[in-house]
């Protein structure tokens, strides 16, 4: 915390409107987490077209990652930050006149235009701030919007469900976007980040950066960890529906985010010092246990404790393989990077529903649950191996003995 208060005046303002903005983004996010896989069923959806319509917010994130991170580096963090609250702000009133299942898919590939837009920009605005030597605890300390924003926006968006409506819900999470991009239409980024301009000729090379050997096993940890957390997150409410357990899916979303950024604050300045290896490699691990106890879980304390293990592995993921890419790029092409990286994250999100959500009716949802802690098994096995540029050097970068082999 102390290098936070260390920092330049202006510098330390405009994370203050970054965080607020994020908080705000977030728990617009989550409001509508509980209640749209709900929402679909009602709607007339099976398990498996649920899992479509879910899995298509990643497909939009996907599509438009390949130029908001270009953009990001081309035009500025600030715009594409806009871009992502302004959709976060826009799309959810769209839901309210979406009756049919075309209709909705088309909502959820717009709304996944948010997520890439506000993280690509806010990623790189945070990491162009940080001090190298100091960059994964301020990246720690400023993700913590995340976990905030999931634990807030779940019980928030379930009550309102519980005592209202599905309409509701979707107002105020527009709400709550709209006044984030108010909040973040204040950021003066100009001062700040690095003079960028992406050469024309590298702009159509933004998914061959997907070859570079310092991009590859990243990407692919992160696509296990999508295809892992999109199963929690498009069927752990019709989990819990059918099981009948005494507990709500707000509450689920809530705990894993109260770990969550338990997680962050715990690690941010620890990875400066021991590496991201090995905060990856754990996560990665309790990515597992989560998903072989939620797989076997048959009391609210059962997925109480599977929402722990997954917190804190989602909370401790995502800003350790952030900084790790933070580490491994320049200025002028980091926007590219976060967001191929990130990308990985979400197409196992855009996977996981459609392609899981045809089991359920023959195999029910414990067998999914066992497929997914399969997937992370598979990134947390890639990682251990292939992390570095040989195998005793990625086992000691992995386990924290080892330093990145491939850090500029």
């Amino acid at each position: 915390m102390v290098v936070l208060l260390n920092l330049p005046p202006s510098v330390r303002q405009m994370l203050l409107r970054l965080v607020l903005a994020g908080l705000l983004f977030w728990s617009s996010i989550a409001a509508m987490l509980p209640t749209l896989p709900l929402y679909i069923a009602e709607t007339g959806g099976t398990p498996q077209q649920v899992g479509f319509v879910m899995g298509a917010f990643a497909i939009g994130l996907i599509c438009s990652r390949s130029w908001l991170g270009p953009l990001a580096d081309r035009r500025g963090r600030k715009i594409t930050l806009l871009i992502g609250l302004a959709v976060a702000a826009i799309a959810p009133i769209f839901y309210i006149f979406s009756h049919n299942l075309p209709l909705l898919i088309a909502v959820r590939l717009l709304h996944g235009v948010s997520i890439a837009g506000f993280t690509t920009g806010y990623m790189a605005l945070v990491t162009d701030i940080a001090p190298p030597e100091h960059r994964g605890e301020i990246i720690g300390y400023t993700s913590l919007v995340h976990p905030i924003g999931v634990a807030l926006g779940p019980s928030l968006g379930s009550w309102l469900q519980m005592h209202y409506s599905h309409g509701l819900v979707f107002i105020v999470a527009s709400g709550l976007a709209a006044l984030g991009f108010m909040a973040a239409a204040g950021v003066r980024a100009g001062n700040i980040s690095p003079q960028l301009g992406v050469p024309r000729a590298e702009k159509s090379l933004f998914w061959r950066l997907l070859l570079a050997e310092r991009l590859r096993i990243p990407s692919l940890v992160m696509l296990s960890v999508g295809l892992t957390f999109g199963t929690i997150a498009t069927f752990i409410p019709l989990f819990i529906a059918s099981e009948r357990l005494d507990i709500s899916a707000g509450l689920f979303y809530s705990v894993a985010a109260i770990a969550s950024f338990i997680g962050r604050v715990a690690t941010g300045s620890a990875s400066d010092r021991w590496g991201r290896g090995l905060f990856i490699s754990t996560s990665l691990a309790c990515y597992v246990l989560a998903m072989l106890l939620l797989a076997q879980a048959d009391t609210a304390v059962e997925v109480l404790w599977a929402a722990v293990l997954e917190g804190l592995a989602g909370g401790v993921i995502i800003p350790m393989v952030a900084a790790l890419m933070a580490d491994r790029s320049s200025p002028e092409e980091r926007g590219r990077v976060l967001s191929l990286s990130l990308g990985g994250f979400d197409l196992g999100m855009a996977l996981a529903g459609p392609l899981l959500g045809g089991l359920i009716d023959p195999l029910g949802y414990r067998l999914i649950f066992r497929v997914a802690a399969v997937f992370s098994l598979l990134g947390l096995t890639f990682f251990l191996t292939a992390s570095s540029k040989s195998l005793p050097d990625s086992l000691r970068f992995a386990l924290g003995m080892g330093r990145d082999r491939y850090a500029l």
